[in-house]
């Protein structure tokens, strides 16, 4: 409970006090009667509600205890009713009772402002523990609590009205309407028992497919994890099937192309590519060196020489492939230098270069040309002897062959 003190100057000191409405925080300004409270009033104010159920004497009474505030339990309209019991009910004063000091009821002023501000707080702290409602309260909420009131009076009439109807079609029934409905009422509780058998048994069957519910879907769950990691799994053995069809093909394409460059290198004479023999008008030529020289035509020492050394390795690298050994000379090739080494005289060489002059100097180059040809002529040989060897032995195996034809015609 809210309590505001003033105070104000004037020709004598006083002090007002102003409460607080407990629903919408309002100052209030109380009325004067409250500074002039008897005995009697207070003992109302402050009285308990009590609860009571007449007798059916006290409704005979009525009209004697007419002046007094009662509020009756009645068996038509089965409300519960609250009274404030007269004065003559509270004999002896209650813990809360206080008495006023200062003027009396003549409506003077209290002498004692604190004992003043300590009656009217405890008396609406006493009205406040004997109702719901919380004191003190200002007109407009009191309106409105006055209404809510009333609202809750008519509703609970309208609801007491229906009761009374419904008694009094009760009371109206037949004994045989009563049994029919008794019978029917038996009837609607088997049925019921039975509806609730069946309710069980559904529960029950419910609470069966609830437990397989969860069982299939932990299932499908376990299921879909698996299918998860079946996915990723072939995907993974799916890529490396990729790479290694790649891979396959990459293989694929290096041996086709090896072949063919081993077919090309197989059908291609290194000997050809290496050594170029033509001719250029009166010359033969080796890698466009012409070889030889006319005075019409007087070509350079140094491609003669160039000649004769591409000439000179040319037979070194078939007899090295064929595996000749020459018996009197030794092919020695060094470019536009070379020469041959007699093996009977270690000391003699042949060179085949000239650089011109007089034709004194040409003897060695003449023998080394002549030895060049001895060689050419040492290699021509031993290939026609390995070449009749080789048809030799090809007639042999006819031979062979034909006599074994002729043996199995036998």
């Amino acid at each position: 409970m809210g309590v505001a003190m003033e105070g104000s100057k004037s020709s004598s000191t006083t002090m007002q006090v102003s409460f607080v409405c407990q629903r919408c925080s309002q100052p209030l300004k109380l009325d004067t009667s409250f500074n002039v409270l008897d005995r009697v009033t207070i003992q109302e104010l402050i009285a308990p509600l009590v609860t009571v159920t007449p007798s059916k004497q006290t409704e005979s009474n009525e009209a004697e205890s007419a002046p007094e505030e009662t509020f009756v339990e009645t068996k038509q309209d089965g409300v519960a009713r609250k009274y404030i019991p007269p004065a003559r009910m509270m004999s002896t004063e209650s813990a809360n009772s206080f008495t006023l000091i200062g003027e009396a009821s003549d409506g003077g002023t209290m002498e004692n402002l604190s004992r003043r501000l300590k009656v009217t707080s405890d008396l609406f702290d006493i009205m406040s523990g004997q109702t719901d409602v919380d004191h003190p309260l200002c007109e407009e909420c009191t309106d409105t609590l006055l209404d809510h009131l009333d609202t809750q009076l008519n509703i609970t009439e309208n609801e007491c009205q229906n009761y009374k109807n419904c008694l009094e079609l009760l009371s109206q029934l037949k004994e045989e309407e009563e049994d029919s409905l008794l019978l029917e009422l038996q009837k609607l509780g088997e049925e019921e028992s039975s509806l609730v058998g069946e309710l069980e048994a559904v529960e029950e069957q419910r609470a069966a497919l609830a437990e397989d519910l969860v069982q299939g879907r932990s299932h499908s769950q376990q299921l879909d994890t698996e299918e998860l990691q079946y996915q990723k799994e072939y995907s993974e053995f799916k890529r490396q099937q990729l790479e290694l069809d790649d891979e396959l093909k990459s293989v694929d394409n290096q041996m086709r192309y090896c072949q063919i460059q081993l077919d090309r290198l197989k059908k291609t004479n290194v000997f050809n590519a290496t050594f170029h023999i033509w001719h250029s008008g009166q010359f033969g030529t080796i890698n466009n060196f012409r070889l030889g020289r006319l005075p019409s035509v007087p070509v350079e020492w140094n491609e003669i020489n160039a000649a004769w050394g591409q000439t000179v390795l040319l037979l070194h690298a078939l007899a090295n492939k064929m595996g000749l050994r020459f018996q009197r000379y030794r092919l020695v090739p060094y470019g536009n230098h070379s020469y041959l080494e007699s093996l009977t005289d270690k000391s003699k060489e042949l060179p085949l270069y000239c650089s011109g002059g007089l034709h004194f100097f040409w003897d060695k180059f003449d023998h080394a040309m002549v030895a060049f040809l001895d060689c050419v002529q040492e290699g021509i040989c031993s290939i026609v002897l390995d070449t009749s060897v080789l048809f030799s032995a090809i007639r042999h195996q006819n031979v062979q062959t034909e006599h074994l034809e002729f043996i199995d015609q036998l």
